[in-house]
């Protein structure tokens, strides 16, 4: 139990600090299209050199070509939407955008799956809109993208409602196979689906202008940040509860902030400290009546 605590704190801390390092990457001889065009093939690297080394799963061709469907919006639009949109905004508005994912999903089953919406769920999504809203306004009113731009806010908006429709439509598979399994194919077809999109774009970045700095913080992205954060949060998952996990969603934004005002990257405003309570608040109530119908 205290492994999948620990994994599942790491994980998101992992994706907290993603987003301060990824924003500086972005910044500083990369662009968006180069981080997502790295993320995306260095994970189907790693998860395919890793199935090597565990217990194989036969996918009949069919979920292969579902799997295509999957890395479709659990990859291609999730993270091109959030990456070009983290370099756009602020990773203090990249980040609280990120915990409203659970809202999503909770819309996205109620309509697809026909799950009943509580009046706990429907004040809990009334308060994350909210914040959301707030959100979206101070970056229409900001002069700096330290602050946030309205643009790089709806993106990551995008990724979320993504990943969501990505967790409702493909569920059924997800459970078939492990995670090894799952995201070999999924990256695999993601790395296929953006490359002739991206690929002239990385083949022209200067790369000997790029600072080592650069190549360190988008390293960090595809390792920590992608490949050990999704097995770190396949370990809490097995052991904890969706309702356990989905707390630790809190952990992004937390690590998020406070690294990006130390590196001097992002500023924090009032308004962004009350969308922070809206769309935790908001998060929390879908949770535990979630959870009590779970029981």
């Amino acid at each position: 139990m205290i492994v999948a605590h620990v994994s599942m704190f790491f994980a998101c801390a992992f994706w907290g600090l993603m987003a301060p390092l990824g924003k500086d990457a972005m910044t500083h001889g990369i662009d968006g299209i180069d981080m997502v065009s790295f993320r995306v093939a260095g994970g189907a690297c790693l998860f395919w050199l890793t199935s090597l080394f565990v217990k194989h799963q036969h996918v009949p061709l069919r979920d292969k070509l579902m799997f295509a469907g999957a890395g479709l919006f659990g990859l291609v639009f999730n993270q091109c939407c959030y990456t070009i949109g983290l370099s756009i905004t602020s990773p203090v508005n990249a980040s609280i955008v990120t915990t409203s994912m659970p809202i999503f999903a909770m819309l996205l089953s109620a309509l697809i799956l026909k799950e009943p919406i509580t009046g706990k769920k429907a004040i809990g999504v009334l308060m994350g809109c909210s914040g959301a809203l707030i959100l979206i306004l101070t970056s229409v009113a900001a002069v700096s993208d330290k602050v946030g731009d309205i643009r790089g806010d709806l993106l990551c908006l995008g990724a979320q409602f993504s990943f969501a429709l990505y967790l409702s439509l493909f569920n059924p598979l997800i459970k078939r196979y492990d995670v090894f399994t799952i995201n070999k194919w999924m990256f695999l077809w993601a790395s296929l689906m953006i490359a002739p999109f991206t690929g002239a774009h990385v083949a022209a970045i200067e790369w000997s202008s790029v600072p080592v700095r650069t190549w360190l913080e988008a390293g960090y992205v595809v390792l920590f940040g992608t490949y050990i954060s999704y097995i770190l949060t396949m370990i809490g998952q097995r052991t904890l509860r969706p309702t356990v996990v989905s707390v630790y969603n809190y952990v992004q934004p937390i690590v998020s902030v406070s690294a990006s005002v130390i590196l001097g990257i992002s500023m924090l405003q009032w308004s962004q400290g009350l969308a922070v309570v809206l769309v935790f608040a908001g998060v929390w109530l879908v949770n535990k009546s979630r959870a009590k119908g779970d029981k």
